[in-house]
Formats: C-alpha cells, structure tokens, sequence
C-alpha cells in the first residue's frame, strides 16, 4: 500500500542503501575515538576514497576492487594524519580540518577528466525466490554485499569492544594513556591501528557514494556526509549500535525529504529548499537534544579523547 505515492518497503530499502556511507564513516571514528584519537578528517578521507574507489572501479571494471581502492584511498589520508598528529604531536582538531580541506582539493585535481563517466554497476546480491517475498524480499533481500557488510561491521566493533581484550586495551588508551601505558601497553601502536581502521572504513563509505549512491564523480560528492558522521558518533554516545540508528535515521530523513521532492499527490507542498536542509537540521537537533540530558551524552565520551600523548613525559 503506498501512501501519498511512496511505498514504504521501497522507502526502507532506500534507506538502508543512503545509510551504508555514514554508517561505515562513523563505526570507523568511533573506534577512532574510543582509542583518544579526534579526528575530524573524515570528510577528507570519504571523498579521497570516492575518487580512489571510482578511479580504481573505472580503469578496474570490477566495483568490488573500487571498494578496495576507496578504503586505500582514505587509509592512505589517515597515514598523513597519523604522521602530523601521532609523530609529530600536532594539534588533533586543527590537523583533521587541514586534511579535510587537503581531500577536497585532491580529490577535485584527481577527478579532472572523470566527469560523466559511468562506473561498473554494483549488482544486487542473488537471494532467488527470497526477493519476490511480499514486503520484507524488497526490504532484506534486495541489497548489494555493502549493505550487508555495514551491519556485520557494526556487529563485529560491538563485539570486539565488549568481549575481547583488544576492545578493553583500547577502551584504556582512550580513557587514560598514561595509565594504559604504564601498564606497557603501546599507546602509539593502539592509536596508529585504530586511526588506519578509521580511515580505511570512511575511504569506504565515500567509495559506496560514488559507486552506488550517485554512480558518478563529481566534486564534494560527498556533501558533508563526513560531519554526519562525526555528529552520529556523539549521538551514539560511542555505542556502536546506536551508530546503526543513527545512520538509519539520517538514511531515512534523506530518503524521504527525496520522495517527498519527487511526490505530486502530497497534500502539504514543501519548498525543495527546506527539504534539502531537513537532513542537517533533524541531525543539530538531536545533537542539542542529546547534550541537553545533563551531559550524558559527554559523559561517555572517552576521557582522553583528543589529547596527545608522549611516552617521555
């Protein structure tokens, strides 16, 4: 039953296909932060992983390696901002918005040329009769591999945080650096690790937007999608399942404000305008909602989040 001209299985399906790049750009910080790493370069490093993925897609013929190539690219960012932050001990904050100015610009020089070109079609995976179910085939069995491996990442951070003893050494370093490394854990090393992952995963997420979302290259493709995931990561509370409701929540505003555009027989006419902005409205709203709850939200935050730390102090 569709209403007001949107069905809402494809609407749900929809959703969980605009939620896979900011899913995957905020698991990936927030393993990052867990470690005491703020970085805000993940705008940075999801369009250098739109363009790497695509390049690599393009020249390729193969998505699947465009996906590789996309988490290359934004692994290869986050090297930069391991070397400024972690080597050099530069600040954490002005070093990530530097990188995300530095991806833009790359991004935009590496994709002269690229404009108009199709990549390879990133096709569905074959489930058979499971797709012609009634309602849920269009809603679960519909999708790409990426889709799919978002969940399994989210699932896999969850559990690697809560059960494993790498999940707890991290959790240390980000509490107290110090500590964890007067316990001789390698505080460095940890971060190092967890900043590469966090790059790697936001270079994917950009990869899907260009291969997927819009299967084309075009500059700032990306469209903030980086600062989204930034601000899921607090409303999460730096929970990795919370980071899978707010990525769907943000999937979900997007698509519809899209379907919302696109209907005729809504009976409320909606400037384009206002609808283009509701996605990043609704996301500063539940930040101030979340920040308004007597700083829970912060009181989860990681207790050394963003400081810097030197072994001979």
């Amino acid at each position: 039953m569709d209403f007001y001209g949107i069905n809402p299985a494809v609407l749900i399906a929809s959703l969980m296909v605009a939620s896979v790049p900011i899913m995957l750009a905020a698991i990936g910080e927030l393993v990052v932060e867990k470690a005491g790493v703020l970085n805000l370069g993940v705008e940075g490093m999801m369009i250098m992983g739109a363009i790497c993925g695509f390049i690599t897609a393009v020249h390729s013929g193969s998505p699947m390696l465009g996906f590789l190539g996309g988490a290359a690219g934004g692994a290869v960012l986050s090297v930069l901002f391991i070397l400024l932050t972690q080597v050099f001990l530069a600040n954490q904050v002005a070093t990530g918005l530097a990188l995300t100015l530095f991806g833009l610009g790359l991004s935009s020089l590496l994709g002269q040329g690229y404009n108009g070109i199709k990549p390879p079609a990133t096709k569905p995976l074959p489930f058979g009769p499971l797709t012609d179910i009634p309602f849920f085939g269009r809603i679960l069995f519909s999708h790409d591999a990426m889709v799919y491996i978002s969940i399994a990442v989210i699932a896999a951070v969850w559990a690697m945080l809560k059960y494993t003893r790498a999940g707890l050494i991290l959790r240390a370093v980000g509490e107290s650096h110090d500590a964890a490394h007067a316990l001789g854990y390698k505080v460095v090393r940890i971060r190092v690790l967890a900043i590469l992952f966090g790059g790697a995963m936001a270079g994917l997420g950009g990869a899907y937007v260009s291969l997927v979302r819009v299967p084309q290259w075009t500059d700032g493709i990306t469209a903030g999608a980086g600062w989204i995931a930034l601000a899921i990561v607090v409303f999460a509370s730096w929970k990795p399942w919370r980071v899978l409701i707010g990525a769907y929540l943000f999937g979900g505003i997007t698509v519809l404000q899209l379907n919302l555009q696109a209907s005729n027989s809504f009976p409320i006419k909606i400037p384009v305008e206002y609808l283009a902005m509701s996605p990043y409205l609704i996301t500063i709203l539940v930040l101030v909602i979340m920040s308004s709850g007597r700083g829970r939200a912060s009181l989860n935050a990681p207790a050394a989040l963003g400081q810097n730390f030197h072994a001979s102090r």
